[in-house]
């Protein structure tokens, strides 16, 4: 269970991550005796995983409201009616089966691993993401994609850029799960948009092999994502927008 108790040394998480719906994933952090899911869309795939392998779900991390993020949660608390649900407090009205509200700069304990909350809207209005430090595993929900970052439904262009911002200062070993499988439609504009940086031809080469294997290209990491995503390289709030824009208008 989440907790606010100081962690001792632990052997790391094991991550998997999950396909569901067209292109979303969820993500199962786990011990070899309790897990955690992260934004699951759809309870049965999560379900039927954790119990192949015997594991006790204790926790479900919700980075924001949106129904292809949530939509499985109360699947899951059928399953397991004691696993708290971690989300942002702000957002209560939308998330109304959270047990654990957090905010901006909170930090808890989950499975003995220590998790920091980080603000991060843009996309929503109350968005979230989970930054295991130690672990070096961040779980950015739809702010920040491979290559990309999400729409800007109900935050402004500053916030996603200050978000992005946030996340780019992170180790750049950090490894980042997040939560669609958008990466090769994202470095195609991205190419275009940059014809001869080398860096971004070299990436989509590698993740169009991954695809044509039907091989995932999550997890990222800080490091890719400064050296090959727009939007992170983004001097300001402006050029972000105009980014924006052109995916938003931008034909794969």
């Amino acid at each position: 269970m989440p907790d606010h108790a100081q962690a001792g040394p632990q052997a790391p998480l094991q991550v998997a991550l999950l396909p569901v719906l067209r292109d979303n994933y969820l993500f199962v952090l786990h011990d070899g005796r309790q897990a955690a899911v992260v934004d699951p869309a759809v309870a049965p795939p999560a379900i039927a995983w954790l119990k192949q392998r015997d594991l006790e779900l204790v926790a479900v991390l919700q980075t924001h409201h949106h129904s292809d993020h949530i939509g499985g949660t109360p699947g899951l608390l059928e399953e397991w009616p004691r696993a708290e649900v971690v989300a942002a407090r702000s957002d209560r009205e939308r998330i109304p089966f959270q047990t654990r509200g957090v905010a901006d700069g909170d930090r808890f304990t989950l499975l003995g691993q220590p998790v920091e909350v980080l603000a991060v809207p843009g996309h929503t209005r109350a968005h979230i993401a989970f930054h295991l430090p130690l672990q070096g595993e961040l779980f950015c929900g739809d702010t920040l994609f491979a290559a990309g970052c999400g729409r800007l439904f109900e935050g402004s262009p500053e916030q996603m850029h200050h978000s992005l911002g946030l996340l780019a200062a992170l180790p750049e070993t950090t490894r980042v799960w997040c939560a669609h499988e958008y990466t090769a439609s994202n470095l195609r504009w991205a190419a275009a948009q940059q014809p001869g940086d080398g860096a971004i031809a070299e990436r989509l080469a590698a993740v169009l092999r991954a695809r044509a294997q039907d091989r995932p290209t999550i997890p990222s990491s800080i490091g890719e994502e400064r050296r090959t995503n727009l939007f992170m390289r983004a001097a300001d709030g402006q050029e972000l927008a105009a980014l924006r824009r052109s995916k938003n208008d931008w034909s794969d």
